[in-house]
């Protein structure tokens, strides 16, 4: 778990809890309450304390806008910069001067990657969450194919590409599948690193996909001589990003692209089909 440190927490005489921790908005009843970061799961969580926190304010490194408007006016949320400071008397100071008396900050700050039962002698190292180097974050190429890596990309939809980065390992490990040279495999690495830096991402955020989701998933398909991820599932997954900013309350009962869900079950008839008759489909290894 990540926790932002600022000057002065040691001191704060609130209460600090991880996202991690949350289990329900209750305990935030009637409170002033500081949620530092407003990806997945600070999203969730602002919208459950709406009408039961006393205050919600967001500190956040985004400069987008998108999500911030609605809110601040239907609600109790505000927006800020990040913490520059707590003191003990419980005032928050954020860094364009605002001073807010908390009660509770909540970290919604994501995950450090720690492999503390892994010894690899240096090869593979967590640098500023940057686990590497990793040929598609999955194999070391100086440890490949006896190491692999499952699931760490974030901002994806899990389970297709858990499922697509297993069939490969195991392609790979009957030697159904070949993997490139160490030299290739590295260039790789080398090429993907610098073009994550001439566009700014930082390192921390290595094994973020997003957008970019798709066409790893695709180019994992194809290696695997699996069925391409399918257009419906790729409208689907931008349609349910675009429906979030723009009803973020409601998205998750409220949806507009039934010719998607159409195509999702005409999908799965063709599987449930294949049960019925005893054809189970299979990964292939």
């Amino acid at each position: 778990m990540t926790k932002t440190l600022f000057s002065g927490i040691d001191g704060w005489p609130g209460e600090q809890v991880h996202s991690h921790n949350y289990r329900d908005p209750e305990p935030f009843r009637g409170k002033v309450v500081v949620l530092i970061g407003y990806s997945s799961s600070g999203t969730d969580i602002s919208q459950e304390l709406i009408g039961v926190a006393k205050e919600i304010h967001i500190a956040w490194r985004s400069t987008k806008t998108e999500l911030l408007n609605t809110e601040s006016i239907n609600s109790n949320v505000s927006f800020h910069p990040m913490i520059e400071s707590v003191h003990k008397d419980g005032a928050v100071v954020f860094q364009d001067g605002c001073v807010v008396l908390a009660d509770i900050i909540l970290h919604c700050t994501g995950y450090k990657y720690h492999f503390p039962f892994l010894e690899t002698n240096g090869i593979v190292t967590v640098d500023n969450n940057r686990v590497g180097p990793l040929y598609k974050h999955v194999f070391p190429p100086a440890l490949a194919p006896g190491l692999s890596f499952v699931g760490l990309p974030f901002k994806v939809v899990p389970f297709p590409l858990f499922e697509l980065q297993s069939n490969w390992i195991a392609g790979v490990l009957s030697n159904r599948i070949a993997l490139p040279s160490k030299e290739e495999m590295l260039a790789d690495v080398k090429a993907f690193y610098e073009n994550l830096e001439a566009f700014g991402k930082p390192k921390h955020r290595t094994h973020e996909l997003g957008d970019d989701m798709p066409a790893y998933l695709d180019w994992l398909a194809a290696v695997c001589g699996c069925p391409a991820y399918e257009e419906w599932r790729k409208e689907m997954y931008i349609a349910t990003h675009m429906n979030k900013v723009a009803n973020l309350r409601s998205y998750r009962d409220d949806w507009h692209d039934n010719e998607l869900i159409r195509q999702a079950y005409e999908e799965f008839s063709k599987y449930a089909t294949n049960e019925g008759s005893g054809n189970h489909s299979k990964l292939s290894v």
